[in-house]
């Protein structure tokens, strides 16, 4: 009876930690928050989503902020006279994390910025957009605030340019439609 209980008890209190997760991620005034790359891995992880998490997550977007940790990186502040390691400096941190700029009161709690290029940098902030009832209607989701985000159209690469331009110290010539293939995550058709 009593491993009944504990059964019973931790399941109850795995649902309230995921409902209290689930409210922090949207604000009481309706401010739109960032959720992070853990918010969207609940859903994107799957098979049927296309494994967009994996592809994400072997991405170099994945591993943005721990670059400028690195050795080369620290050589490359040093060179452009910045006064701070990279990993603090705002000149590196605008193209390094997600939304170096924006208010803390925007991000949710468990908003981890040093996860890199997450998928709210060029998705937009998720909070009001990330429930499967929003998603499953991609015109739902751009109404939500999702950033609709199109190769077709050019917002993509829009988007990507951003970045990857000549103001930063690394740059190489930026082949759109070959960096695309290796961060494209379409959800499979059917």
């Amino acid at each position: 009876m009593k491993r009944i209980w504990l059964i019973l008890f931790a399941l109850l209190f795995t649902v309230s930690v995921f409902a209290q997760e689930e409210a922090e991620d949207e604000a009481d005034d309706g401010t739109v928050k960032y959720v992070g790359v853990t918010g969207c891995k609940k859903c994107h992880k799957t098979t049927k989503q296309g494994e967009q998490f994996r592809i994400w997550e072997e991405s170099a977007h994945a591993k943005a902020f721990e670059t400028l940790k690195g050795a080369e990186a620290q050589k490359i502040a040093k060179e452009k006279g910045l006064t701070v390691a990279a990993h603090e400096a705002p000149e590196c941190l605008k193209c390094h994390i997600t939304e170096f700029n924006v208010d803390d009161a925007m991000l949710s709690a468990r908003f981890d910025k040093q996860m890199g290029v997450q998928c709210e940098s060029c998705h937009g902030a998720g909070s009001m957009y990330k429930k499967k009832t929003v998603m499953k209607d991609r015109a739902k989701a751009i109404e939500a605030g999702m950033k609709d985000i199109s190769v077709k159209a050019g917002t993509a690469e829009k988007q990507c340019v951003t970045c990857h331009n000549s103001e930063s110290p690394t740059f190489k010539e930026f082949n759109f439609d070959e960096m695309w293939k290796k961060i494209a995550h379409p959800v499979p058709a059917g």
